[in-house]
């Protein structure tokens, strides 16, 4: 191919290289110049353009793109028309990506003119989703180094493909121990019907069973004979061991385990296993989250009927790191404290008590003091600091409630919008030095000092300890510490909600304190409960 500039007289028949705009005139880059081209360059005056012109030999870049695009294409995939050079390839239906990456390097590496990209190997992949690009650098391309592209492509067909999904049954048991809520069971169930949902899979049956082997077994075995094509097991405790109850229960059901754990994270404790020549999976505690982890890996490409070996679970290391581990100490900009523990207070003041009609109930009184200054009151003396009352609702008269306290108050103008905004602005507030926050609700007067600083003292962030949360029988109440780690997410939350759900997303960082009494669990609705509560603090 010639290139260089040549006099508009001397580009007939040649490519423009560079866009022209003089005058009135606009010449794109990759205008094949003509006889009417030619004479507009010369009526602006243009005395030079940078043209390139195919020799013998050469393949002009689009006739190159779509050749080599239509050789490298396989299964469940089209190419687009070629243009400028590129050629695109679309998925023609869902599934997942398949690539030799060995065959698309050597392609690569054939002249620097032939260039081939996809999307990552393994990736799902929807109808109409653009999967892979040929593109060609130059204008030309030396048919040598196009035929050396086909001649590989015919090698190593299919070298690109999309595997449909085949596996469309699904089976699924939780195991169960005391202190797993029943809600934690079912969201899981609802992120795995939206998990499975693009590949045109459901679940066909679900058994909740004890954590024990036998009943595992039975389980398992139950759901394969309802014709599940793939069982997936939810422990209510992780996966320690090969001998332990998952691993165990597959085997008693006279299956086998391929392979247990997996350089991935989330999800390094996953179990593969088949049983009556159908796979079940071990799900690891991340597979309870939407967010991408390694479950995803393995079970999409189980779906499409892609086998999963071991070699292949021990090669995804690289890559493997999928996003960062709350539990895992972070770079930051500053060094962390030494002790990691100082902790703010935030309490949430901001409601309109409109279940206690016409009463502000943060004003209501017990033994002459009202809500909200005894909620100030014992985070005063525990070991938070600084306290943070956030206000909306008659926040003239909450403030004066707190007369006299050493709090700092944070306004929250759209507190008529529902406890997440009043969330958002008391971790807002909270100081830099502050290494988390123990949110608190104003409207809980049993919460004491004691009971805040044994929270805190449970706070342990280089220990994986980042959020606390007390437990009566099994059941979760408030207040709840929260490391530094999620500020960013409880202040992305908003309307009417409060950070429950944060809890079940990040399991692995929860500590749980069993506590005595009820006073992590009752909070004061309606005249009913406060005069319920003031008894009971009366009587003590």
């Amino acid at each position: 191919m010639k290139f260089g500039a040549v006099k508009p007289k001397d580009a007939l028949g040649a490519t423009a290289v560079h866009s022209i705009r003089q005058g009135e005139l606009v010449l794109k880059k990759g205008t094949l110049i003509g006889p009417v081209e030619v004479a507009a360059l010369e009526a602006a005056g243009v005395a030079e353009v940078v043209v390139a012109r195919l020799e013998p030999g050469d393949v002009s870049e689009d006739v190159a793109a779509a050749e080599i695009a239509a050789a490298v294409a396989g299964e469940g995939m089209r190419a687009d028309r070629a243009f400028t050079g590129r050629c695109n390839l679309f998925a023609i239906k869902a599934g997942v990506l398949v690539v030799d990456k060995d065959a698309i390097d050597r392609i690569n590496r054939i002249d620097e003119a032939v260039t081939l990209a996809t999307l990552p190997a393994y990736k799902p992949v929807v109808e109409g989703e653009m999967i892979a690009t040929v593109k060609i650098i130059p204008f030309a391309v030396g048919a040598k180094q196009r035929d050396a592209a086909l001649a590989e492509a015919a090698r190593a067909k299919p070298m690109i493909r999309v595997a449909p999904y085949r596996i469309a049954k699904i089976g699924v048991v939780s195991t169960l121990l005391p202190g797993l809520a029943p809600k934690v069971v079912e969201k899981t169930l609802r992120i795995m019907h939206e998990r499975i949902a693009p590949a045109g899979a459901r679940v066909i049956a679900e058994r909740r069973v004890p954590h024990e082997q036998g009943a595992l077994t039975k389980a398992i075995d139950e759901l394969l004979t309802a014709g599940a094509e793939l069982v997936v097991v939810f422990g209510a405790s992780a996966i320690a061991d090969r001998r332990d109850v998952i691993p165990a229960a597959v085997e008693a059901a006279g299956g086998r385990i391929e392979h247990f754990g997996m350089p991935v994270d989330p999800g390094n404790l996953m179990l593969i296993g088949q049983a009556r020549g159908r796979p079940v999976l071990g799900a690891p505690g991340c597979a309870r989250s939407p967010k991408e982890n390694g479950f995803d890996w393995v079970l999409m490409r189980l779906l499409a009927g892609l086998p999963v070996t071991r070699e292949e679970i021990t090669g995804m290391g690289v890559g493997g790191l999928l996003m960062e581990i709350v539990t895992r100490p972070q770079p930051r900009k500053e060094p962390a404290p030494e002790k990691g523990r100082r902790v703010a207070a935030v309490i949430l003041a901001a409601g309109r008590s409109t279940r206690m009609g016409a009463v502000n109930k943060l004003l209501a009184e017990i033994g002459g003091k009202s809500l909200v200054r005894i909620a100030a009151e014992q985070a005063l003396a525990s070991h938070a600091s600084p306290v943070i009352v956030v206000t909306g609702h008659e926040r003239e008269r909450v403030a004066a409630a707190l007369d006299g306290m050493p709090v700092r108050l944070a306004h929250n103008p759209d507190f008529a919008a529902g406890l997440g905004t009043s969330l958002r602005t008391g971790i807002a507030a909270v100081p830099e030095n502050a290494d988390g926050a123990i949110v608190c609700l104003g409207d809980m007067p049993q919460v004491d000092a004691p009971l805040i600083d044994r929270l805190i003292a449970a706070f342990d962030p280089a220990r994986g300890a980042l959020v606390v949360v007390p437990t009566i029988a099994g059941k979760r109440g408030n207040p709840v510490v929260w490391a530094r780690r999620f500020f960013q997410d409880l202040t992305a939350i908003g309307g009417d909600i409060g950070a429950r759900h944060l809890i079940g997303s990040y399991a692995e960082a929860v500590v749980e304190v069993p506590v005595a009494g009820g006073a992590a669990l009752t909070d004061i609705d309606t005249p009913e409960s406060l005069r319920a509560v003031k008894a009971e603090i009366e009587r003590a």
